[in-house]
């Protein structure tokens, strides 16, 4: 086969059949014609009929015809000089350049069809007006427009094939693309769960283990001196871990967290101080400053897992006895900030986060006011304290998913 040929159009097998049984019938025109009328060479006629026949018959079931350009102009050479003596014997022939057109025009190449389709057709002009012993325009207008409108009709299939084609290759590449976009989607959908799982088992159920743990060893140093005060750290103990198993599900569960049903931001966090105040040696305050305006949900969640980390982080770390805990209002904007009287530390020496050692409140708590369009600043010298801020820009209440 010839690389360098483009490949043929494809055509359906009825349009096949089709083109078939239109050069059988015109030669079994030819043949009835003779017979019936008595015609001078009627059996070479019909010899001819039957060769022109079988000749065409044969490329159908050659897989190479439609393979290579060269047999098929070899076949269709064959069928051509099989017509040639058709048309010579009877002018009844001359219809037969009608399907050898297609033919002519499907097999080969633009330029060589469009060739072949000439010569056949000034071959049945030809031929014809020899049967009929003179020459007119109206012998020559039958096989000339035959041809023209068999090049209109095979041009214009082939351009809307080719229109097909680019179509589908158009479609294929946009399903491959969605298809890729639907996997980066779903990667980044899988990575952002995994890191607001991240942030939530650590705000909820690390500090609430931290927390359960810090309350154990405190009854653990009570005993056995001091039985009731053991009794109510483990009391405590034992609450934390039910409230922390609350927070659990919920989160799972992408839910708001139980803390903030039916109870506003800042009831959220004067019980959380409360609770800080009652489980660790740690005296926390909340504040309220300005008036309080509706704020998204997410905002809510955040603001409120950023300070149960602040205040987390206080109590495993900063050996402090008080904690400040102020909700702002301050126009277009919130702020909750966090001191306390604790032993502080150098922000710019912090340890990198280990999934052993810790270390992922603060990143957590960036991430999430980063998340919202926030900042979170961190100030703290050694020896004298700690003040984190948290600011959000404030946002009308409106349906949104869940973080």
């Amino acid at each position: 086969m010839n690389s360098a040929a483009p490949a043929l159009t494809p055509t359906t097998r009825a349009l096949a059949w089709c083109l078939h049984l239109l050069v059988i019938g015109l030669l079994a025109l030819s043949v009835g014609r003779a017979v019936a009328d008595e015609r001078p060479h009627a059996g070479w006629i019909v010899a001819a009929s039957v060769v022109c026949g079988l000749v065409y018959a044969v490329g159908p079931t050659l897989p190479c015809v439609r393979r290579s350009r060269q047999v098929a102009a070899l076949w269709l050479a064959a069928v051509g000089a099989c017509w040639l003596v058709l048309l010579a014997l009877s002018p009844d022939a001359v219809w037969v350049a009608f399907p050898l057109y297609f033919l002519q025009l499907h097999l080969l190449s633009r330029r060589a069809g469009l060739v072949a389709v000439a010569a056949t057709a000034g071959a049945a002009i030809a031929g014809f007006a020899a049967h009929q012993h003179s020459f007119s325009l109206a012998i020559a207008i039958g096989p000339a427009l035959g041809a023209a409108v068999v090049v209109a009709v095979v041009w214009g299939y082939q351009a809307l094939y080719r229109e097909s084609e680019h179509r589908r290759r158009l479609i294929e590449e946009l399903t491959a693309t969605r298809a890729d976009l639907a996997a980066a989607q779903h990667t980044a959908g899988v990575l952002a769960e995994r890191d607001r799982l991240a942030r939530e088992i650590h705000d909820t159920l690390a500090q609430g283990l931290s927390s359960i743990q810090l309350l154990l060893r405190a009854a653990e140093r009570a005993l056995p001196q001091s039985p009731q005060n053991a009794a109510r750290y483990v009391d405590q103990a034992r609450q934390a871990a039910v409230d922390n198993l609350a927070e659990a599900r919920r989160f799972v569960a992408a839910l708001t967290p139980p803390t903030l049903e039916g109870s506003t931001l800042a009831g959220a966090l004067e019980r959380l101080c409360a609770t800080t105040s009652a489980r660790h040696r740690l005296t926390a305050r909340f504040h309220l400053t300005g008036d309080p305006a509706p704020l998204a949900t997410a905002h809510e969640v955040a603001l409120l897992r950023i300070a149960q980390s602040a205040l987390a982080n206080t109590v495993r770390h900063a050996e402090a006895t008080t904690a400040e805990v102020s909700l702002s209002y301050l126009g277009d904007h919130v702020a909750l900030d966090v001191v306390d009287d604790g032993r502080g530390f150098d922000p710019a020496l912090l340890p990198v986060p280990d999934l052993e050692a810790g270390g992922f409140g603060l990143v957590a708590m960036r991430a999430r006011a980063h998340a919202l369009g926030g900042t979170l600043t961190i100030e703290s010298v050694p020896g004298h304290g700690t003040a984190l801020a948290a600011h959000l820009p404030l946002k009308p209440t409106e349906p949104e998913a869940r973080p």
